[in-house]
């Protein structure tokens, strides 16, 4: 059997750890050429070294996809290593707590911009090159997308936006072939909460007290998320577009009691 992603292009923000990481790795080992684009040079580098080692072919853009110039560089460079864009996934994001009287508008900001901002502008700017090979788009939200949680107001609402970008993003492109979709994970076991502020003791109670909060009475690894972005991203879901896909062991189903 040949490898789903062979000659494709894929470029994958937030590359450099977590879920964008895995993603990378898992479209590399498909036969993807894969862009991974972060802020952390040397954490980019031993990620493209992993998607090498798997049999994809790696390029690696160090740039922050919040600046406008950084995501025109970041589309234009993969065009003109790779001639190319088959998929966009839109991994990079950021946590922080916060509630309605604590959030400052300065947090607020720097919140809106990494996580709904910014893939809506990279999707803006790859869209022709998508159209021209019928490509697809995978963003990466969150649970908070779709329910309500305490403290962590501004990310609720960043995740929301992206959900509502994807159903309205599918609907415009889906006569010209491009595809729009997302993932929605519950805890996964990144960096990103400790990135937010958590102190390892804290992010280990985290953990553990999230085993309580998903019914299947466990957190999420990232290759479980990337393995669902490859699906979306393949050509087995050719008829899947403006879908938000829970992957969060059960998060979303359940209430506050």
């Amino acid at each position: 059997m040949g490898r789903e992603l062979e000659g494709k292009v894929a470029l994958v923000t937030g590359a450099s750890s977590g879920i964008g990481q895995a993603t990378a790795l898992r479209f590399a080992e498909e036969g993807a050429r894969v862009v991974l684009v972060g802020r952390a040079r040397k954490a980019l580098a031993a990620a493209a070294a992993e998607c090498e080692a798997a049999g994809g072919e790696a390029f690696c853009v160090v740039a922050d996809v919040t600046t406008h110039a950084g995501a025109e560089r970041v589309v234009r460079e993969t065009i003109d290593d790779f001639d190319t864009l088959d998929v966009l996934v839109n991994a990079a994001g950021i946590l922080a707590n916060g509630t309605i009287e604590t959030t400052t508008l300065a947090a607020w900001d720097e919140m809106l911009d990494v996580n709904l901002r910014a893939v809506f502008n990279l999707m803006r700017l790859a869209v022709p090159h998508l159209v021209e090979r019928r490509g697809n788009v995978v963003n990466v939200s969150s649970v908070t997308g779709l329910r309500a949680f305490p403290n962590v107001l501004a990310y609720c609402v960043s995740k929301a936006g992206v959900d509502q970008l994807t159903r309205c993003a599918a609907l415009e492109l889906a006569p010209k072939g491009v595809r729009v979709n997302a993932v929605n994970p519950g805890v996964v076991v990144t960096e990103v909460h400790r990135r937010g502020g958590m102190s390892d003791e804290s992010y280990a109670n985290f953990l553990e007290h999230s085993k309580t909060t998903h019914p299947l009475g466990r957190v999420g690894e990232a290759r479980e998320v990337a393995e669902l972005i490859l699906f979306l991203a393949s050509e087995r879901a050719s008829w899947i577009t403006g879908a938000t896909y829970s992957i969060d062991g059960g998060r979303a189903q359940t209430c506050a009691r």
